[in-house]
């Protein structure tokens, strides 16, 4: 069973771990594996630790933690999308868990705290980001409500050009 906490600076560590693995897991044969060689720990620590103390920070970021720490990461806040959201939007930046621990339940305790803080902040609906290729983050976001909306934005890796399509649902 895991607990739902507000992240903490002490967190930071775990959390990029989990952001890194995460990434090369669920990216593996969609994302240039050139690009997911690169990635580091460390590199993603400085990048975080960066953010996480910027003065007037709108973005949220709570951990699932376990017996062991922190097993889980979301990430969100207003809707940020070059593609207009319309109405009062929130949206989910990252979502990340242990590789490991997929399928356990911890994506959507992270998923549900995360749409009731929006609520909570008056948000109307959430959107979020998922590569054309990633099929298995794309089902588990409908069984979550989600549903394509039709916006589509394109990411370059590596000289690599791949296709984000956007998910909506309202909260």
């Amino acid at each position: 069973m895991v607990q739902v906490l507000e992240m903490i600076e002490a967190d930071i560590e775990a959390v990029s771990t989990i952001r890194v693995r995460g990434w090369q897991a669920a990216y593996a044969g969609i994302v240039p594996q050139s690009y997911l060689d690169a990635m580091t720990v460390e590199g993603d620590v400085g990048q975080r630790r960066q953010r996480f103390s910027q003065p007037g920070r709108t973005s949220r970021d709570l951990v699932a933690v376990g017996d062991r720490g922190p097993v889980g990461w979301i990430c969100f806040g207003p809707c940020r999308s070059a593609v207009p959201c319309g109405g009062r939007v929130g949206e989910v930046y990252a979502l990340y868990i242990s590789p490991g621990l997929i399928g356990q339940g911890i994506g959507r305790a992270l998923l549900g705290a995360a749409h009731d803080q929006m609520k909570g902040q008056g948000f109307e609906a959430s959107v979020l980001w998922v590569l054309c290729d990633n099929h298995e983050a794309q089902r588990f976001y409908e069984r979550a409500g989600y549903q394509a909306d039709g916006a589509t934005q394109d990411d370059v890796y590596n000289d690599i050009t791949l296709t984000e399509v956007r998910y909506q649902r309202v909260l």
